[in-house]
């Protein structure tokens, strides 16, 4: 379906691109805040990798999707200002403050599920970059470890060993955390 836009701005539509940023941006931005831990380091990211797509647009083949060819150029675009990012912990204190303060909806199905996307961001947010990239896009975004592969540009075994790892220690961090007083976080 993108990929009929793509082919409109190439033909000098250049508006059919606000439908690709539209049906992209929350993908983006899901990932980018994966790997940058900040979410106006995050949005600038997007931004960036968005402002280089539109501009390679007209490199891009149609070997893969477009989404998965704009994914890579997000992934070096946010791994660039990883490298560059200074300050990652205000980030991390700022979800925890933002927890605490959250107001909890009545129902006990609607607290359940905020404990446990708390818990999913809370230990994703602990876990090494690398692993929280590769998880978000194999249980999130569902992609298959050859296209994560040619997203990142890392080996199949290599995510394989990444995706190990990664349950691992994200099991271990979710029972850490389930021992937690749940009326301490809010």
């Amino acid at each position: 379906m993108i990929d009929g836009y793509v082919e409109k701005v190439l033909s000098g539509n250049t508006d059919a691109f606000n439908f690709i940023v539209t049906e992209l941006k929350d993908d983006a931005y899901s990932l980018a805040i994966s790997i940058v831990k900040d979410e106006f380091e995050a949005q600038e990211v997007v931004q960036k990798a968005f402002v280089k797509a539109y501009l390679k647009l007209d490199t891009f083949k149609a070997n893969s999707s477009f989404s998965t060819w704009f994914h890579r150029i997000l992934v070096n675009e946010a791994f660039y200002k990883k490298r560059k990012q200074r300050k990652e912990s205000e980030f991390i204190k700022s979800i925890s403050e933002e927890a605490s303060t959250e107001k909890i909806n009545n129902t006990l199905s609607k607290l359940e599920e905020e404990f446990q996307r708390y818990y999913i961001n809370k230990a994703l947010i602990e876990l090494p970059v690398n692993h929280s990239l590769v998880m978000k896009l194999f249980y999130l975004k569902e992609y298959k470890i050859d296209e994560i592969s040619e997203i990142t540009g890392w080996s199949d075994s290599n995510i394989k060993v990444m995706l190990h790892r990664a349950r691992k220690k994200m099991k271990q961090i979710l029972s850490d955390l389930s021992n937690v007083d749940k009326e301490e976080l809010y």
